[in-house]
């Protein structure tokens, strides 16, 4: 069934044992969902269990499985789109872990637009021009991706939160290694160079269970079943005119936190959105994250 506003409720007020990982996102979770599996189950890195991804890590406000969160045992591992001001609050006691994972926010439309227009429940929306404005207003799924990225970044000190963004994980190794040190899991270094094979596009493409074609199967357009996307894929599809709307929109939304974001439009992924963390920053953008409780 459904994921209902009286089960939501019911999560939030046992949210203090609840909670042990959860991923925050818009388009390109499966990636970390991915990443978070293998990482705690070894069945699924030795291929000993055959369970869909959905399964190990579930969508908190899609409950398609009609699980038991409140009693699920650990590893909690949840995914979700919620934005900040929906997550139970014990989730700001900084006890749970929360993976952000922030991407280019025109790779993210573009993204969404492919993605949206494969579900046959949804929508279509032939005319990328008229789903691009609909994005920007966050007449969408999920609502408003500026809103959501505002809400996560200006209240990340009140969560036990690793920001890591889309083009970063292009370095696969390092960025399972930052996910395995932020949650204190130890693998060995044949158990390192198994998930980050297993979390590469090419592996994902071709197993049903991670790249959701057993899930969602009759609901994607057929022969149209994969939506991973590249870094960059919006210059494939956006007009000058195009472009030229979204960063005056997002300079707009965005100005009174122009110390958090740098809009440089001579960088090739037209964005940057800056994070302190450790001695980094965020400098791309998209949305996604994961969470742990102790």
């Amino acid at each position: 069934s459904d994921f209902t506003v009286i089960y939501f409720l019911k999560t939030r007020k046992h949210s203090s044992k609840l909670f042990q990982i959860r991923l925050f996102s818009f388009p390109g979770t499966v990636w970390t969902q991915n990443i978070l599996s293998l990482i705690y189950h070894e069945g699924h890195r030795d291929g000993t269990e055959n369970m869909e991804i959905i399964d190990r890590v579930p969508w908190l406000e899609y409950n398609i499985r009609n699980m038991d969160y409140v009693h699920r045992p650990s590893p909690r591992l949840f995914a979700t789109h919620l934005p900040y001001y929906l997550v139970p609050r014990d989730l700001k006691n900084r006890r749970a872990k929360v993976i952000y994972v922030a991407r280019n926010p025109k790779d993210v439309v573009v993204s969404y637009f492919h993605f949206s227009n494969l579900l046959l429940k949804l929508e279509t929306i032939p005319d990328f021009n008229i789903f691009l404005e609909r994005f920007l207003a966050g007449k969408i799924l999920a609502g408003s991706w500026l809103d959501h990225i505002r809400g996560w970044s200006t209240h990340r000190d009140d969560f036990n939160i690793l920001f890591l963004t889309y083009e970063e994980m292009k370095d696969l190794r390092g960025a399972v290694l930052e996910i395995c040190k932020f949650l204190g899991k130890q693998l060995n270094e044949k158990e390192l160079d198994v998930v980050v094979e297993k979390s590469t596009f090419d592996q994902m493409k071709t197993d049903p269970r991670t790249n959701y074609e057993s899930t969602l199967g009759n609901l994607l357009e057929r022969g149209k079943r994969h939506f991973l996307r590249i870094v960059g894929d919006w210059k494939n599809t956006m007009t000058v005119a195009q472009n030229e709307r979204f960063d005056n929109v997002f300079k707009e939304k965005m100005k009174d936190l122009s110390s958090m974001f740098n809009w440089d439009t001579n960088d090739d992924i037209q964005a940057g959105f800056q994070l302190e963390r450790g001695e980094s920053a965020l400098k791309r953008m998209k949305v996604c994250v994961c969470l742990q409780c102790s």
